[in-house]
């Protein structure tokens, strides 16, 4: 556990630097505390994407940028032995922060023209609970380059590490529309 926690402590300073260098911004509640989201607004580069509800993502799209703060996550998360509480934990972490993102979205000055949000992650279980669809990258060195960045992470929030499992890990888009957000989220805002 001490090791996890030193390397946590790396791994803070060094999303620091990620957070300046990427430009990143904080989403925040009502209350005015930080969500564990960090974006920014992005073009989309990939291959035309369609969602469930009719929303076509195409190359140069508009999108939001989501960024889970893996850090913040790890550190409260750490403190739960079993693996089905770290895993809703993290769960809630993110369902609470989705009406701060709606709010961000409908709040910003190119709120017409993003066209629905986009991230990329390793732990993708449960995500299509929370609105979100998934997608696999096409390019092979963008999806070796996004497991090689991703994969300290994974290994801090797992408690049970086998090759059987690693193999199966895959970094995974995450895409979902506007539209969904708001119809999922934005009604919910005053309760953040």
């Amino acid at each position: 556990m001490l090791i996890r926690f030193s390397i946590i402590s790396v791994c803070h300073f060094i999303d620091a630097l990620f957070l300046y260098f990427r430009r990143l911004e904080y989403t925040f509640t009502n209350q005015n505390e930080k969500t564990i989201f960090r974006v920014r607004i992005t073009k989309y580069k990939g291959h035309r994407v369609d969602l469930s509800d009719g929303t076509s993502i195409n190359k140069n799209d508009c999108l939001l940028k989501i960024h889970l703060h893996n850090v913040r996550i790890l550190k409260e998360a750490l403190s739960l032995r079993h693996p089905l509480q770290r895993s809703l934990a993290i769960y809630r972490m993110v369902e609470q922060s989705m009406p701060s993102l709606a709010m961000y979205i409908d709040n910003h000055p190119k709120s017409t023209q993003i066209k629905g949000i986009v991230g990329i992650t390793m732990i993708n279980r449960g995500v299509t609970h929370l609105g979100f669809e998934k997608f696999l990258p096409n390019s092979r060195f963008y999806k070796l380059f996004k497991f090689c960045t991703q994969f300290p992470i994974f290994l801090l929030a797992t408690t049970s590490i086998s090759m059987r499992n690693i193999k199966k890990q895959c970094p995974t888009y995450l895409f979902m529309s506007k539209e969904k957000l708001f119809e999922k989220y934005l009604d919910t805002r005053q309760a953040t």
